[in-house]
């Protein structure tokens, strides 16, 4: 185990030492912030108070900036669960373009050592970054106001982010096995950063999509992620607010921003409830395992 460990640590260190590269694995991460600030913010709040259009003496103002807020914060976390592990696993391609991997399979350390070390990796940097965009996140904006999240709420919330770190990092790893130069991968990056967005409904929530693009796009785990941790993050506050309604409009409210923001994923016309979304992500790892395994016994064969 010894040789795992520090092959663990050295793609680790890798990733965290280069400081561009950390950078850029949250690029997509930092346009929807900058997105938030320049117009999406109005967008959201806009959205929010035409769903209370007439009821605005009930809802606090301070309410519909926290849940406009809390969309960007899983905005930012769900976009960095995509290109952080991708990022981390750009090791990959470079140990093969340098011949490193050539070096490491001559070691005594075993195949499937080797790419648990690399996958291992990706999931512990995904999910540390992830973590502390959550933390920071969370902290921040309970400065300026009560979330309405319990201590249980927030530890799904890591639950999940460690969920969604292992998924994309078992279906990103079967990608990067078929790039064999870096620039190559690079340029699948540069798409991966503008598509992510949009697939998990970053920019813009996956209900203005047609029924077919919803289901294009929910086929991919780390959508259902994404509306997991609006689950998780948002039901806190659209509960508040849905008190303060008093029945008023007979929920019609909290379940307009659920159906807006899109709070179930939809695949051929059909909503998948909390549980059918976690357990498509589960049986998505588990195959892209299977995948990855037959993949990587292919490409490191020992000569």
């Amino acid at each position: 185990m010894k040789g795992f460990i520090g092959l663990t640590k050295r793609n680790l260190l890798i990733y965290f030492k280069d400081i561009q590269a950390v950078i850029f694995s949250l690029l997509t991460s930092i346009i929807v912030l900058v997105l938030y600030l320049l117009f999406l913010k109005g967008t959201f709040v806009d959205a929010i108070e035409s769903s209370v259009a007439g009821l605005e003496n009930f809802i606090l103002s301070d309410d519909i900036d926290t849940l406009a807020n809390l969309i960007l914060l899983v905005g930012i976390i769900g976009s960095a669960l995509i290109t952080v592990p991708y990022n981390c696993l750009s090791t990959v391609i470079s140990d093969r373009e340098k011949k490193i991997d050539y070096d490491i399979c001559a070691t005594p350390v075993k195949r499937w050592q080797i790419a648990l070390s690399y996958f291992t990796a990706a999931t512990l940097s995904a999910f540390i970054m992830a973590s502390i965009i959550l933390s920071v996140g969370l902290l921040v904006l309970s400065s300026t106001g009560s979330l309405y999240m319990g201590a249980i709420r927030v530890l799904v919330t890591y639950g999940l982010i460690f969920l969604g770190s292992v998924s994309a990092t078992a279906f990103f790893m079967m990608v990067v096995l078929f790039f064999k130069t870096t620039s190559a991968s690079g340029a699948f990056f540069g798409i991966l950063s503008a598509a992510s967005g949009f697939v998990i409904g970053a920019f813009i929530p996956l209900s203005e999509f047609s029924n077919s693009v919803q289901t294009a796009c929910n086929l991919f785990p780390a959508s259902h992620v994404t509306i997991l941790f609006r689950n998780a993050l948002l039901n806190g506050i659209l509960d508040k607010m849905n008190d303060d309604l008093g029945g008023i409009d007979n929920g019609f409210f909290r379940s307009g921003i659920k159906e807006s923001f899109t709070f179930n994923a939809n695949i051929f016309e059909h909503s998948l409830s909390c549980n059918q979304m976690v357990a498509y992500i589960i049986a998505a790892t588990i195959l892209s395992v299977i995948g990855l395994i037959f993949i990587f016994a292919k490409t490191y064969k020992k000569k």
